[in-house]
């Protein structure tokens, strides 16, 4: 990405999804000072320990890179975060007082539409543990989905992997039949359905998420089960996907850790306007820690 200014400017990208954050410091020529990662990063859940957890990232980049520990006070930040489209969330996570010079808070779609397109007309579609979609045509946000885990989400590795153990639940009453995929997920839980009541009472988005390279793998093998839950994830996401392109956005980027996976199970007709992103998300965050250095 294009990043100009003085080398002694410090210029920090943050691309926090649900499941883990990315950081990346640069210099104000460009150069690269260090990278690392973090915990999940949805302020929606627990914005003081998103914050905690991004200044704790940062602190190791600094170390390693032989840099004093207070230099984050020199750091201009930009954060794309999920669930930062919520007023409420912003509020919570910006009363933490993150110890950085200047912040640019948006969300992680935002910033994977600026690193995708560099501020150039385009859509993206995130799937990873949740799913959202962001079209950007003329300055003019088109936000689809990503309204949070509990009513949203559609298509990506949480929906999968929670409607995965659901209808695992089904073969063990003899709702439905019991496939290879269903036994495997049974047989991580002893076969024991209050073993699974206990984990889903307190599992997080990305604790079901973690369960859908199983789905897919067992789709690789034509098992019956993991076929029609990749094929309604793909379904869910062509939907969000014919919205982003309806509202003029010439180009169609899809991002996120379920998306190479799904991405062969989607019409050609989504697909033949699928292109790679220019850079990455955290690229997207360092541009939006430029626009927060020079309104600083």
């Amino acid at each position: 990405m294009c990043v100009s200014g003085p080398a002694d400017t410090l210029l920090l990208g943050v691309d926090g999804g649900g499941t883990q954050c990315r950081l990346r410091l640069r210099s104000g020529d460009g150069t690269l000072v260090g990278e690392a990662r973090g915990g999940p990063s949805n302020i929606r859940f627990d914005p003081g320990t998103v914050a905690r957890s991004i200044v704790d990232a940062c602190h190791s980049i600094l170390d390693r890179a032989g840099l004093p520990r207070e230099a984050t006070s020199l750091i201009h930040a930009g954060l794309g975060l999920a669930g930062a489209a919520q007023t409420s969330a912003r509020e919570q996570f910006l009363a933490n007082h993150l110890p950085f010079r200047s912040i640019s808070l948006d969300t992680d779609a935002y910033a994977a539409w600026l690193g995708a397109f560099g501020g150039e007309n385009g859509a993206i579609l995130i799937v990873g543990t949740g799913s959202c979609g962001l079209s950007v045509v003329d300055g003019a946000r088109t936000y689809v989905g990503g309204w949070g885990a509990e009513i949203s989400d559609e298509g990506s590795g949480l929906a999968i992997g929670r409607e995965a153990i659901r209808r695992a639940l089904w073969a063990y009453d003899g709702r439905a039949p019991m496939t290879a995929l269903a036994q495997t997920l049974l047989e991580g839980f002893g076969h024991n359905p209050e073993a699974i009541i206990d984990w889903a009472r307190s599992a997080r988005p990305a604790d079901f998420a973690r369960l859908a390279p199983l789905v897919f793998d067992h789709a690789g093998r034509r098992d019956p089960l993991a076929i029609e839950l990749v094929e309604t994830a793909a379904r869910d996401i062509t939907r969000i996907a014919e919205r982003l392109l309806a509202t003029g956005a010439p180009r169609l980027c899809l991002l996120g850790g379920v998306a190479g996976a799904l991405q062969p199970w989607l019409p050609p007709y989504i697909a033949d306007r699928i292109v790679p992103a220019a850079a990455d998300a955290t690229e997207g965050a360092i541009l939006m820690a430029c626009q927060a250095a020079a309104r600083a």
